[in-house]
Order: structure tokens, then C-alpha cells, then sequence
């Protein structure tokens, strides 16, 4: 007589190679590199599924010359079914010296997320449902903020990249489309020197969001010689990924990841795609001598 249900849905952007795409989740990192950062990233989720979410995301980030001072700008183009989110932001982070190794930087970001609804890919029951339903298109602003305490070898942050819960609706009725949620995450990582050649750097990502259960995923690269990661990860009760990058000179690395989902989507999925570039500039006062594991 009576059915009761449980529902848990993804709201940000998801990424498996989240270690190389931290300024996405965290202003504070901005600059970290010590380099012009740009970076690129596609993917698809849960191919074979339709409407399954489709993700592109840009950013830069630099310090500011020798100052603490660093600079991101990001955008993340969003696709869910017939939602279309399109989000722009500015990061402005503050880096202090904190120990001889050791540095702790703040951040501040500022964002703009434009919302798309488009009811021609919706299925109606009649036409006056139809007609009385028009095309969603909302413009909305937030702010978040970050930590960053980070040295050579290790890293650990701690970010809310939006703080204000707004929604989206139909119409102004009472129900909305799209309702966004105060994330956190905390993030870490350490790099192992397993031999000269060699290089190990566990990480983890954790996320909490109200309404939803905690989100963990957990990952393991090998860096050799300075060119070649290969690495896995688990992502906790939802997928399996393989990851691989290779780094074509100094500043260019190019990254490929692969999810096998462990739940029911198994059936209809043939698994997530994720591909990203990233291009580095070094100035000679901060010149990397090999390349940075995170």
C-alpha cells in the first residue's frame, strides 16, 4: 500500500582527474604552480546513456610576477538532459610563507552561472502542459572561498566554491528545476620518491553536500622519469578509473581517464571518458626544473 524511495543526484561537475583540476573546486590554488596554467578538459559520462551529463571545462591561473598574489579564471559548460549550465569564474588567492617548506594560501571566488532549460527535449503529457511550460533561461551569481596549505611533496585543502543556494523555477512556481546546494571539499595528496626514476603520489578528494551522502574518491599515479603517469582509482560505491598522462615537453601534459561504474548503471553504461591538456608558461624567476606531480 505504501512506497517509500531514496534518490541521490550529482550536482557539480564531476572529474576523475581531479589532482590536475583543482583550481575548479578551490580559489586558493590559484597560482600555486608557480606558471601560466592553462588547462582543458572533456568529458563524458556514462556513455551510452541518454541525456547522461557531457562536461567541458577551461581554465587559467598565475601568480602575480614575485608578489603572493595569484589569478584564475575558469569556465564550465555543463549539459544534463534538456539543462544547459554554463558557469564563469574569477579566483584572487593570497600565499603565505608559513615555514621554510611549507606555504598556506587563502582564496576568494567569485562566480557566474547561466541556466538553461529547454523544454522542446521534455516529454509532455498534452499539449496545454506544453504550452503552459516556456523555456527556462536564468542568470545567477555566487562566491565561495578556500584554503590551501601546500609544500614540494605534500598538499591538503579545504574549499566552499559556492556559498548562496539559489534555485532555479518554473514559471516562479513554488516547485524549482535546479536548487544549488553549499559543497565542501577537502582535498590531499603526497608524492613518494620510490627510487630517482620513480614517483608515487596517493590522493583523496572528499565532498559533503547537504542532502546527500559523502563522496569519496581515492586515487594512486606512478610518475617515471619525469614523463609517464600511470595510475587508478576508486571512487566509493560508483566506479573503478584507470588514469594515464604523459608529459610531451616541460609545459605540455596531456592526461586520459576511464571509469567502469560498479552499480546498476553497469547494464546501460559503457563507462565515462575524460581527456585534458594542460599548458604551462615558466617565467626565470620561478623556472620548474622537472615537472610538478599536482
Amino acid at each position: 500500500m505504501f512506497t517509500a524511495a531514496v534518490s541521490h543526484a550529482q550536482q557539480d561537475s564531476q572529474f576523475t582527474q581531479y589532482m590536475y583540476n583543482t583550481v575548479n573546486v578551490n580559489p586558493a590554488y590559484a597560482g600555486s604552480r608557480g606558471a601560466l596554467s592553462l588547462f582543458g578538459l572533456h568529458r563524458t559520462q556514462w556513455d551510452g546513456v541518454e541525456g547522461a551529463p557531457t562536461t567541458n571545462a577551461f581554465s587559467l591561473n598565475t601568480p602575480i610576477n614575485e608578489s603572493n598574489i595569484g589569478l584564475g579564471l575558469s569556465f564550465v559548460n555543463d549539459k544534463i538532459g534538456p539543462t544547459t549550465e554554463n558557469g564563469i569564474s574569477v579566483d584572487v588567492s593570497y600565499t603565505v610563507q608559513t615555514s621554510e617548506t611549507w606555504k598556506l594560501s587563502f582564496g576568494i571566488k567569485g562566480t557566474g552561472n547561466f541556466f538553461n532549460l529547454n523544454v522542446n527535449e521534455l516529454d509532455f503529457k498534452d499539449n496545454a502542459e506544453r504550452a503552459e511550460i516556456q523555456n527556462l533561461n536564468k542568470f545567477t551569481p555566487n562566491i565561495g572561498a578556500g584554503l590551501y596549505l601546500h609544500s614540494d611533496k605534500a598538499y591538503i585543502g579545504l574549499s566552499v566554491p559556492n556559498f548562496l543556494a539559489n534555485k532555479q523555477k518554473f514559471n516562479n512556481r513554488e516547485v524549482a528545476v535546479y536548487e544549488e546546494k553549499m559543497s565542501y571539499y577537502l582535498i590531499g595528496g603526497y608524492v613518494f620518491d620510490l627510487s630517482s626514476n620513480v614517483k608515487f603520489k596517493p590522493a583523496i578528494l572528499a565532498k559533503a553536500v547537504a542532502g546527500a551522502p559523502i563522496q569519496g574518491d581515492v586515487s594512486a599515479n606512478f610518475m617515471f622519469y619525469e614523463k609517464l603517469v600511470l595510475g587508478a582509482a576508486y571512487r566509493w560505491d560508483a566506479a573503478v578509473s584507470g588514469m594515464a598522462g604523459f608529459q610531451i615537453t616541460d609545459g605540455l601534459f596531456i592526461g586520459y581517464a576511464y571509469d567502469y561504474d560498479t552499480t546498476n548503471l553497469n547494464n546501460y553504461s559503457k563507462g565515462s571518458h575524460e581527456v585534458f591538456l594542460r599548458y604551462e608558461l615558466f617565467n626565470n624567476f620561478n623556472k620548474i626544473i622537472s615537472p610538478r606531480f599536482f
